[in-house]
């Protein structure tokens, strides 16, 4: 069997403009690729940049996704304060219906959030590059 190489288009951004770069350090996004790309074999939708608050991750462990702690095995480096990260869209709009959704950056924040989060949320946590 011949291994097929994934074709990536452009992305778009939900503001309809072309997707920036969310983080490369820590490297994020589903595809490792420092995008919040996504694509049908990203299940969780990670398609969120967002900015990391120390509430954000406090709420992330508590509900069972400790982004906090150094995972070696998967090669996870724990998250901390102010690092950028491209977040489930399920678990932002989780976050945000229990008053914890972290500051979002709409220019690296991919379009296809749009499905399970309105516009008009996502804008009111924006913040600047």
């Amino acid at each position: 069997m011949i291994a097929q190489k994934k074709i990536m288009y452009e992305s778009k951004n939900i503001l309809g403009l072309p997707l920036k770069s969310c983080c490369s350090d820590p490297v994020t996004g589903f595809y490792r690729d420092s995008y919040c790309n996504t694509g049908d074999d990203d299940t969780g939708m990670h398609t969120v940049c967002i900015k990391i608050t120390d509430q954000f991750l406090e709420f992330s462990k508590k509900i069972g996704n400790d982004l906090s702690t150094d995972i070696p095995e998967f090669n996870f480096k724990a998250l901390k304060e102010n690092d950028r990260w491209c977040l489930c869209a399920g678990r932002w709009l989780e976050a945000y219906k229990n008053n914890q959704a972290p500051p979002v950056y709409l220019e690296s924040t991919h379009e296809e959030t749009l499905a399970v989060i309105p516009f008009t949320i996502l804008e009111s946590f924006a913040i600047n590059e």
